[in-house]
């Protein structure tokens, strides 16, 4: 299998094989890979992975409603836990993207209906033959790290935004020498 040349050594593999590019239209799993992305900066996407479900722990399965009523007591918790990157500002900005995705919620019914709209509702298919074509950003990731800005969200840069946008499925940005390409171009959303 010519899978992409990122995905060639565990968890990577499987995570590309069986998530990446996949669409993501469930909330709470849509809130977990925006939280999982930011936590994410400054380090590799595979020590994410290996710590996810220390994270899906330690954060209460990414419930945003619980997340979002988190104390000083839970950061004090969050910041002694070896499972997950303990960094301040980023399990600061965790709680406080809880409380702005429940305010996306409400506003927009769901944030799902908000954060596609950002791609028009339907998955860009790129066609990129070398990882080098593939952009750390775009337009569509700039106007949504803007917005989540303004929203109040957290550790939402364009490159973040861009990263969660391939994650969730909002862009197929497999190499079309990979297998994964064609099958997510045809996927059906994981809900």
């Amino acid at each position: 299998m010519a899978r992409c040349p990122w995905a060639t050594v565990e968890p990577n593999t499987t995570y590309h094989d069986k998530e990446w590019g996949v669409p993501v239209h469930d909330d709470r799993r849509l809130f977990e890979f925006l939280i999982l992305e930011g936590a994410q900066a400054g380090l590799s996407w595979s020590t994410i992975l290996k710590k996810r479900e220390n994270y899906r722990k330690a954060f209460d399965g990414f419930r945003p409603e619980k997340i979002a009523r988190y104390g000083a007591r839970d950061v004090k918790r969050l910041l002694s836990d070896t499972g997950i990157v303990r960094n301040r500002l980023k399990i600061a900005a965790t709680i406080q993207n809880a409380k702005a995705f429940l305010a996306v919620q409400k506003e927009f019914g769901s944030f799902d209906a908000y954060l596609w709209s950002f791609v028009g509702g339907k998955p860009k298919q790129n066609r990129w033959r070398k990882m080098s074509q593939v952009p750390a950003r775009t337009t569509e990731s700039d106007a949504m790290s803007r917005d989540l800005i303004k929203r109040g969200f957290k550790f939402v840069g364009s490159t973040i935004c861009y990263a969660l946008m391939q994650a969730t499925g909002m862009v197929n940005d497999h190499l079309v020498s990979c297998p994964q390409h064609a099958m997510i171009g045809g996927a059906r959303p994981r809900r």
